[in-house]
């Protein structure tokens, strides 16, 4: 890997900090560090303050690429990038359209975007077979705050703890755990970064393999599990294979509540695999409202939930890996002629694990409708104007009736009670 002497400082630094976290854990305990230990330390030297918010195509995203891969060489696994364990890609964003009568400004933008190179970190396990599991998880995030970001301020570093520090630390705890069973399924973990961007590191290993994809059974995706509340995970991908609520079920010593969805597209890099007819799991404990902002920090990461996530994964992976094959099937998914288009929103983030009737608000923008209105987080949301609101699907078409400048009656429940608050749509 090349980089640069101040990258190489800095990885050793994070890497010297992983250590020193492990170490006082033990001293603490008089013992090992314990798994969620492990896991703690992990998820604080990636979202350290080092890694610069690791975006793609920056020193940061390099940082973060260099310690992880400096951990799997650790656990003993073998490269499987293009080049070693890296597997290089590069796109050129596209700038705004901007047409002002003197030629095409989107082409002459083009011009001056210039192109963003980053990198996956991929590793496996010596061939087993000619059969192949993946886990995955991503590792990029927002930097100092990109065209992603939900903070308001000056650049502040972003740094991920949950998103997606915490899944990074669930697949290094399984590569960690599977680098030393007898497999008799081979096995490749990725780091891909470009999620954020659009799932660019995914997609590209999906175009130039490093593995057959022909020879894949399933892969699994880590993305935001270091919130748990309670028992609830929410398992997207579910209807890509017709076992795999069974599976899932029969694994659950954890006792977890499921909230499964059997769509195998969604915003994270699960989708690239399932594109390619692979039946896709992918695990997250929710938003909120530190989501893509700089207060994602370690502090609040339930390492102990990840350690569970981790646990009920390695024992589903031992399922899966005993089968000769896992069927395939597609699902119904949302495409553009089902799913409404909309020009508005109330400038909130759903809690995607409600299991109820409406659409209960987990997170509120600042100086956007919802608040501006008087709506907080833990509203849950019934009616708008004369739209009944039962799900996020109900919710979304009621958003493509209004146009920005109009005003709407929203009905929300609050502690029992039901609330109407006047809306300006923006």
């Amino acid at each position: 890997m090349k980089a640069t002497n101040a990258g190489f400082c800095q990885v050793f630094v994070v890497f010297a900090l992983h250590i020193m976290l492990l170490a006082s854990c033990a001293q603490q305990s008089n013992d090992e560090p314990t798994a969620a230990d492990v896991i703690s330390a992990r998820v604080q030297a990636l979202s350290s303050n080092a890694m610069e918010g690791r975006e793609t195509g920056t020193p940061g995203e390099a940082n973060a690429s260099a310690w992880i891969d400096s951990v799997f060489q650790t656990q003993g696994l073998i490269p499987r990038g293009d080049k070693g364990s890296l597997q290089a890609f590069q796109y050129k964003p596209h700038p705004p359209m901007q047409m002002h009568g003197h030629g095409d400004s989107a082409s002459m933008g083009m011009a001056l975007v210039q192109e963003i190179n980053g990198n996956n970190v991929l590793y496996a396990l010596p061939e087993k077979s000619n059969r192949w599991g993946i886990v995955g998880a991503h590792y990029d995030h927002l930097g100092y705050g990109d065209e992603n970001s939900l903070f308001r301020g000056e650049p502040e570093i972003h740094n991920g703890a949950d998103d997606n520090a915490s899944g990074v630390a669930g697949m290094l705890a399984l590569s960690e755990r599977f680098a030393e069973k007898n497999n008799p399924k081979s096995m490749l973990f990725a780091a891909f970064s470009g999620e954020e961007k659009g799932l660019w590191g995914s997609n590209q290993f999906c175009k130039t393999p490093t593995i057959p994809l022909d020879s894949v059974d399933y892969m699994i995706n880590f993305d935001m599990i270091g919130r748990l509340r309670g028992d609830t995970l929410a398992v997207y991908g579910t209807g890509t294979s017709p076992r795999w609520m069974e599976l899932l079920e029969t694994c659950n010593e954890e006792g977890f509540v499921f909230v499964p969805s059997e769509s195998g597209v969604g915003p994270s890099d699960h989708t690239s695999f399932y594109l390619q007819d692979i039946p896709v799991l992918h695990f997250f404990t929710g938003q909120h409202p530190d989501y893509h902002k700089p207060s994602d920090t370690a502090d609040k990461i339930n390492n102990d939930g990840i350690l569970r996530i981790v646990n009920f994964v390695e024992r589903l992976i031992n399922l899966l890996n005993a089968q000769e094959e896992w069927v395939f099937t597609a699902t119904k998914d949302q495409d553009e002629e089902s799913t409404p288009s909309f020009k508005v929103t109330l400038g909130v983030i759903p809690d995607y694990l409600f299991s109820g009737e409406g659409m209960r608000i987990d997170g509120v923008s600042e100086n956007r409708p919802a608040a501006l209105a008087g709506l907080i987080r833990g509203d849950i949301v019934t009616q708008i104007d004369t739209v009944n609101v039962t799900d996020m699907m109900s919710y979304m078409k009621a958003l493509s009736l209004f146009q920005p400048g109009n005003e709407s009656k929203v009905t929300v429940e609050r502690g029992g009670q039901l609330e109407q608050v006047t809306v300006l749509w923006d």
